[in-house]
């Protein structure tokens, strides 16, 4: 049985699109043929040691592909294979810092708005779902523990809070590349980067604070000065390993 600690640490990904991929490979090698009932929710959970939310995102993942169906109160089936369209960002290469630049740019202007929406538009529901996210980012930091998931998590909330169904969606599109990653600076892999963002919890607390004051301006102020904080660490980092190849 593969442990969730075991799947965290490959790549750097996200535990969702890890076991998204491993059931991709299954519907593509033929394990499950079209019209084959995948294995329940409660199944996928022990087999990969992972909570049902981890499980029903990967399953997402698959149907936004076109690989499965789900069918009420029956399952979730697989579906005929299709030829992939090309699609945005699926030529994403995140072990290359100028990649991370690239999408921290556009998060720059797309986040940053995001969360000004969220501040003017939460509901208390999703207020709640924001503070356990930080709160799960800051258990991480106290514990040593990746933080990759939790601050996917945190972001993903804030944009559901915007109330606009794209902004959640555009973060899944692309979510492989969202988070800096450690291996970029020879870290295991998986790993936050050893100087990334150091005051990553008190940045995160001001974006939070301003959201449940319903300061649209002053979350748009933090979370642009989040962001643009990491941008200047991956160019800095960028310029770095171009003066010093070795």
């Amino acid at each position: 049985m593969v442990s969730e600690a075991q799947i965290a640490v490959e790549q750097g990904q996200s535990l969702a699109s890890i076991i998204s991929a491993a059931l991709r490979q299954d519907l593509q090698s033929g394990t499950f043929l079209p019209g084959d009932r995948l294995p329940s929710e409660s199944s996928l959970t022990r087999q990969y040691s992972v909570s049902r939310t981890v499980v029903r995102e990967a399953i997402a993942i698959l149907r936004a592909d076109g690989l499965v169906e789900a069918r009420k109160g029956a399952g979730v089936f697989a579906l005929a294979a299709k030829q992939a369209p090309e699609r945005p960002f699926n030529d994403l290469a995140t072990q290359r810092i100028s990649s991370v630049i690239e999408l921290l740019e556009l998060r720059t202007v797309f986040e940053v708005e995001s969360a000004a929406l969220a501040a003017l538009r939460r509901s208390a529901m999703q207020i709640e779902e924001i503070l356990d996210a930080h709160r799960t980012v800051g258990q991480c930091l106290q514990e040593g523990a990746p933080t990759r998931d939790a601050d996917f998590k945190l972001h993903f909330a804030i944009a559901e809070a915007t109330q606009n169904r794209r902004f959640p969606e555009f973060l899944q599109l692309i979510r492989t590349g969202i988070i800096p990653r450690g291996d970029l600076q020879g870290e295991a892999p998986g790993a936050r980067p050893k100087d990334y963002n150091l005051h990553l919890q008190e940045e995160h607390g001001r974006i939070v604070d301003a959201i449940i004051e319903g300061d649209a301006d002053a979350a748009r102020a933090h979370m642009k000065a989040h962001l643009r904080g990491s941008l200047e660490r991956y160019k800095a980092l960028l310029r770095h390993q171009r003066s010093d190849p070795a």
